[in-house]
């Protein structure tokens, strides 16, 4: 006498399943690719410190000890105040160079049927985030040149 079959799930059998593991297989695979790409890169980086650290001499004498600043012993405290304007600076930068950036894939694809009202709308939403940093600045008095 055969043996009862047993059916789990919704009831589309294992036929369903095998279907659906072999349409996944090269999604999966294109993520091993980089998964082992990203291990072959730690392990050339771990590779490369380890034989620097077993090539390299080691002779620690108080003057290799010392902070070195351009030839000049170090004098006082090693805490310097350095301004926020610089970071300021470089948020604006970050601002531009991000604007930038964006705005021309947007015009390209602006321009293609059946995208223009979304890529309008999200597109404002990035300008008015850039606005927001930009305002932001502008009450800092960061762009006022001095």
């Amino acid at each position: 006498m055969p043996e009862p079959t047993v059916v789990t799930g919704t009831g589309a059998g294992t036929a369903g399943n095998a279907v659906a593991a072999d349409h996944l297989q090269p999604y999966f695979h294109s993520y091993s690719v980089v998964g082992l790409l990203a291990v072959v890169g730690v392990l050339f980086v771990a590779v490369a410190f380890g034989a620097g650290r077993l090539l390299r001499p080691v002779v620690p004498t108080p003057e290799k000890l010392l902070t070195y600043e351009c030839g000049v012993d170090p004098v006082g405290e090693g805490w310097a105040h350095t301004q926020v304007r610089y970071y300021v600076y470089a948020f604006l930068y970050v601002i531009f160079a991000v604007d930038s950036i964006f705005l021309f894939p947007w015009a390209t694809v602006f321009a293609a049927p059946g995208y223009g009202a979304a890529t309008l709308v999200e597109m404002f939403i990035f300008l008015g985030f850039l606005a927001v940093g930009l305002l932001y600045a502008y009450k800092k008095g960061v762009l006022a040149w001095t």
